[in-house]
């Protein structure tokens, strides 16, 4: 597909205490959101920040394009899942990104990305090399086999922060239930079930400067494997909920 893509794309980013990574951080979607689309909003997720990471959002985004910044609020810190959940149900775009706010990602992958979607539904990144403490790529390769063998799902990198997807995709697997970082498999086993296309390409991956890392902690590890199992239960109770409203 050509770009910039047509119409209005939404970039949902989660953000919790990255402060100090704005500056960087919006500096690089000025540069390469106009490359990406004809139209972009971002949406910001301020998970419950103590730093004035909204603020600090608003004041690096370059005059011109800070119309086009929404922050949605967390009076509190609600997890990862949740906020990425909320910013892509706040989403307005014609074309849905997501990644994370802690400058690991180089969002100019996103412009090869999306040239394949006209190939695919969700066309998402995989990291060719973690820049990740050993535990925490040891962590992730086990809830990836564990997704592989629960879900039969057989992509690389599940949890990947750089995926770009279709307005239809999204509506397809709405509403979305995961709560957890969970909600990656989500859009994985929910396109798997609905014959929805996916395509995975690499990306780069890079070691984090600033800010606090909320990833690897056992808390949140514990409670993605949980729901991970339930997810299926949680799927079908949602569909027969729309189902039973219509």
């Amino acid at each position: 597909m050509a770009l910039p893509l047509p119409g209005l794309l939404s970039l949902v980013m989660p953000a919790h205490n990255e402060a100090p990574n704005m500056p960087e951080l919006m500096a690089m979607v000025a540069r390469v959101l106009p490359q990406l689309a004809e139209r972009f909003e971002v949406v910001l997720v301020d998970d419950g920040s103590l730093d004035g990471t909204a603020d600090a959002a608003r004041s690096s985004l370059p005059e011109e394009y800070r119309d086009a910044l929404r922050v949605i609020t967390h009076a509190e810190k609600s997890g990862y899942g949740i906020s990425v959940g909320d910013g892509l149900r706040a989403a307005a775009g014609d074309w849905i990104a997501f990644s994370d706010s802690d400058l690991q990602f180089d969002f100019t992958d996103f412009l090869g990305l999306a040239t394949h979607l006209n190939e695919a539904d969700l066309v998402t990144g995989y990291r060719q090399k973690r820049a990740d403490h050993w535990k925490r790529s040891v962590t992730s390769g086990v809830y990836n086999i564990l997704v592989t063998i629960m879900y039969r799902i057989r992509f690389r990198d599940i949890d990947c922060a750089m995926k770009i997807m279709s307005r239809s995709y999204l509506d397809a697997i709405s509403p979305i239930v995961s709560r957890s970082a969970t909600i990656n498999v989500e859009m994985y086993l929910k396109a798997k079930q609905q014959g929805l296309r996916v395509k995975q390409f690499p990306v780069g991956h890079y070691h984090r400067t600033a800010g606090e890392r909320s990833g690897g902690k056992i808390k949140p590890i514990i409670r993605a494997m949980k729901e991970l199992s339930a997810l299926q239960v949680k799927i079908n109770a949602a569909r027969a909920a729309s189902t039973t409203s219509r």
